[in-house]
């Protein structure tokens, strides 16, 4: 008889549902055909996610169809992805078209440089993935226990080294991509998957040897995983917030190779302490010719040492953390078969973005733009949507989506630009010219009405509480300071508001934890303030402290760094300590 201490590990039922799917097909075309419903089996649910596709409901309308005994009303979220977001104005107007027959009429720039749509019906979705496909876009793997959109820094200043970086980008993200064929088998009608870098058609040996997926297996990865690529001295992607980063390393213009970190994420459970966001740590260097390599084998890693029973603990942040990044690296080396460089200096100076034109070292401009929320809608003032698309059918050079959900208007001519302005002017997208710092410094996840997971508004609330907030920012002559408030409305950390030197996190509907003292430069979490506070509770807590902060800082000195040094909270060193020693009680 086994004992309970020898008996095999009771693995979470998502492993099961993986295992069943036969390779991500699971039973989605018969609940696709299925007309008596707009929704999907709860199995298929799981498994539609790696084709980039979350069922959703629209909760501002639950109460009222459940009254009237009616079903929810289903629709469907399709992420698309673009590594490093950089979008041709081809792609941008196939996007705004597919927009025009979604519920909501809008474009979701998301936190990861990618698109989303909102409130598809069912029996569009092929239609959808359809159309992007045609343009070079796809939706698999943009969610998922797989890795999803690879990240890369947008930025104007180093055209060239940009360009390096983000074909780099390109490389890993076509290279982890799944090789199922159902992908294209149950939406392509066995057309190829289009991608800007050919998909991998071979994995290296100490891969699964797996016929269908090679690198992944039938089971995939324990849970998501996420990789970024940031050119200092920017650090807008958050890099350090990646289960994987690489940071460049540039010397006199040329790109020489990247840091490696590893173990970073935002998510945590309320109340589980065993949760908890974590900042990644460098291990090495690595050479440009060795990214797709390392890349390919710290997810081998995490295939085969990650957490299978517990899925709040599946990220790769607590495989580093149970295992230490010694160890990591020890096991990377092993699987590439060579040793790699240690890590060389580099230096972050901010996490947001850059507004108004700047010129890159190729003579061409970029024009960063203020979208707030991410969201590309048309409103009575400023037709957004409209002015964008308008802007695509004229421009020749491409859109690059931000990882804090805005948009750069990218190598522009120098003849070109008035004429950019000028539809940037009548359209009502110049908006940057007026925000304020901390409204431009903004991130807020969708939360409610669509997303099934939120405790509590986030997009449509963080525009209404900055608003408040900039009546005390006017007083305090802090109106241009930017200062990064980010907001979510659960604890699983889409909008990364374990980053924000002001972070709210929903609890329950209308409250909020409160956040303070991350790191202006992305390399410290904030810490635990206030917890379950309203609305005018947020506000009243943090105006004796902005006031303070425009009366008492040091030269230079960040908002976050200020709450540190004045001991409204205290550091947080480390991941493993977020949760200990929250704020000093007023």
């Amino acid at each position: 008889m086994i004992s309970d201490s020898q008996s095999a590990p009771q693995l979470h039922k998502n492993e099961g549902i993986k295992t069943r799917s036969n390779y991500l097909r699971g039973t989605i075309l018969e609940g696709l055909a299925d007309v008596s419903t707009g929704s999907i089996s709860a199995d298929d649910q799981q498994v539609s996610k790696f084709h980039g596709i979350y069922q959703q409901d629209d909760r501002d309308v639950r109460a009222n169809r459940r009254k009237h005994k009616l079903d929810k009303a289903y629709s469907f979220l399709a992420r698309i992805c673009l590594p490093g977001g950089v979008c041709t104005p081809e792609q941008w107007i196939v996007m705004d078209d597919l927009a025009n027959y979604c519920a909501f009429n809008t474009l979701k720039i998301t936190t990861r440089q990618a698109f989303q749509l909102h409130g598809i019906l069912k029996g569009n979705l092929k239609n959808v993935i359809n159309s992007c496909n045609e343009v070079a876009m796809t939706t698999l793997a943009a969610c998922g226990d797989v890795n999803r959109n690879v990240m890369c820094n947008p930025n104007p200043f180093a055209s060239e080294v940009h360009a390096a970086v983000q074909q780099v980008a390109l490389e890993v993200d076509a290279h982890l991509k799944p090789q199922t064929p159902a992908f294209s088998e149950m939406w392509l009608d066995g057309k190829p998957i289009q991608l800007t870098v050919p998909q991998a058609a071979e994995r290296s040996q100490d891969c699964k040897g797996d016929e269908v997926e090679p690198l992944y297996g039938p089971t995939y990865l324990p849970r998501k995983f996420k990789i970024a690529i940031a050119i200092p001295p920017y650090n807008d992607v958050d890099v350090f917030a990646h289960c994987l980063g690489f940071i460049a390393i540039v010397e006199d213009g040329k790109l020489l190779g990247f840091n490696v970190s590893v173990g970073g994420g935002m998510g945590m459970t309320h109340g589980n302490e065993k949760t908890f966001p974590r900042l990644g740590e460098v291990i090495a260097f690595c050479t440009p010719e060795q990214v797709v390599a390392v890349a390919e084998k710290i997810v081998t890693i995490q295939r085969d040492h990650g957490n299978r029973e517990d899925r709040a603990n599946a990220r790769f942040k607590y495989t580093v953390e149970r295992l230490g990044k010694e160890w990591i690296r020890e096991e990377l080396e092993n699987r590439l078969g060579y040793k790699l460089e240690e890590a060389r200096e580099y230096k972050f100076v901010s996490n947001c973005d850059r507004y108004g034109w700047t010129e890159g070292a190729d003579g061409k401009w970029h024009l960063g733009l203020f979208i707030e929320g991410g969201r590309v809608v048309d409103l009575a003032d400023k037709p957004l949507k409209t002015g964008l698309l308008e802007i695509a059918k004229v421009h020749k050079g491409e859109f690059r989506l931000t990882a804090n959900q805005n948009l750069i208007i990218s190598n522009v001519a120098a003849e070109d630009k008035a004429t950019i302005d000028a539809m940037v002017e009548q359209y009502g997208l110049d908006g940057y010219k007026s925000a304020s710092g901390m409204r431009r410094s903004q991130i807020a996840c969708v939360a409610l009405p669509t997303c099934g997971l939120a405790l509590a508004e986030s997009e449509r609330y963080l525009p209404t509480l900055v608003s408040d907030l900039e009546v005390i920012l006017e007083e305090a002559g802090l109106q241009n300071d930017e200062i990064v408030i980010r907001s979510t409305g659960c604890p699983n950390g889409c909008g990364r508001p374990y980053l924000g030197e002001i972070g709210l996190v929903g609890k329950v509907p209308g409250k909020y934890n409160l956040y303070l003292g991350a790191g202006f430069d992305g390399e410290r979490l904030n810490k635990l303030y206030r917890t379950s506070v309203t609305h005018q509770q947020i506000i009243d807590e943090l105006k004796p402290i902005l006031l303070a902060y425009a009366k008492e800082r040091e030269e230079g000195e960040r908002f976050g760094d200020f709450t540190i040094r004045k001991g409204y909270v205290q550091a947080t060193t480390a991941g493993n300590n977020f949760h200990a020693n929250i704020g000093a009680e007023a």
